[in-house]
């Protein structure tokens, strides 16, 4: 498949980081519906926050890093006792420590931080990148959980995208 001047753009922007043991891991971790790994998710949400801040004219490459690894919990949440309220307000600063080994910037610690506000109550996002993968992560949730995701082919299309997968 070509791939567009965007999509290689978007690709060598999380290409450092893409094939990372650690971030192949979320491959494995199952996410909102069955199906739809951590790592599907992440890539979708990395690839609509990296479109629309470059959109914006905001920092794209920054918002696809820290949306590819704003789940970076790696964890199994069906061997835990943690209920799901917990896991909705623990699991960012889980991603956050998992994510430092990538030399983060604030920006990227910001987005990876306060993906789930508000929810997480007092962690607002401070940068409008931050703000952007924020809503992208609802809206792919939600395209995820009403079958959007899969109308829309988007495994297939984001695939491409991953070069451990392509």
């Amino acid at each position: 498949m070509e791939l567009k001047p965007r999509h290689i753009e978007f690709r060598d922007s999380i290409d450092s980081i893409i094939n990372q043991p650690k971030v192949q891991e979320m491959s494995r971790i199952s996410q909102h519906v069955n199906g739809i790994s951590c790592l599907d998710h992440c890539l979708f949400v990395s690839y609509m926050s990296f479109a629309v801040c470059k959109k914006l004219g905001l920092d794209a490459n920054a918002a696809a890093r820290g949306a590819l690894l704003h789940d970076l919990y790696l964890c199994n949440w069906d061997y835990t006792d943690i209920g799901h309220w917990k896991r909705l307000t623990i699991h960012p600063q889980m991603a956050l420590e998992n994510a430092r080994e990538f030399g983060l910037s604030n920006l990227e610690k910001d987005i990876i931080s306060k993906h789930m506000w508000p929810i997480t109550l007092f962690h607002i996002p401070v940068h409008r990148e931050s703000a952007v993968v924020n809503l992208a992560d609802k809206i792919c949730a939600t395209a995820e959980m009403c079958g959007i995701y899969w109308h829309l082919k988007t495994k297939t299309q984001l695939r491409c995208l991953n070069r451990a997968l392509a």
